[in-house]
């Protein structure tokens, strides 16, 4: 069984940055597409950023800012947030889907319970 747990959230100012954590236990890349997703208030959830055979693919809303990355030997899944904005807040997930997956939150399943961002103005 795949699973998840988060870790890295915290409160930063506006223009801070985070790295959240994503340790997955029994997790191979090469089964397994990895991915950071969140809910910030008002909105439905969203996938954000996705790596897929050390392949990353981003949302319009973070590209430039969030960076994903992995480390297999650690079996850690790594989202670096730079230049953080208000509307970044929220509770950010980890969460493992089939390989070739996309952005889209029905492709993720096996969700770790998430770890919460704060960004104040």
């Amino acid at each position: 069984q795949v699973q998840p747990v988060e870790s890295g959230g915290g409160s930063v100012q506006a223009g801070g940055s985070l790295r959240l954590s994503c340790v997955i236990s029994g997790y191979n890349q090469s089964r397994v597409c990895v991915g950071w997703l969140r809910k910030t208030p008002g909105k439905e959830r969203e996938a954000v950023a996705r790596i897929d055979f050390g392949v990353p693919l981003y949302d319009d809303s973070v590209k430039g800012r969030f960076t994903i990355s992995q480390e297999s030997a650690k079996n850690t899944v790594y989202l670096q947030m730079n230049d953080l904005k208000p509307e970044d807040s929220g509770l950010y997930y980890c969460a493992t889907g089939r390989r070739y997956c996309a952005l889209r939150i029905y492709e993720y399943s096996n969700w770790g319970p998430g770890t919460q961002v704060t960004v104040s103005s």
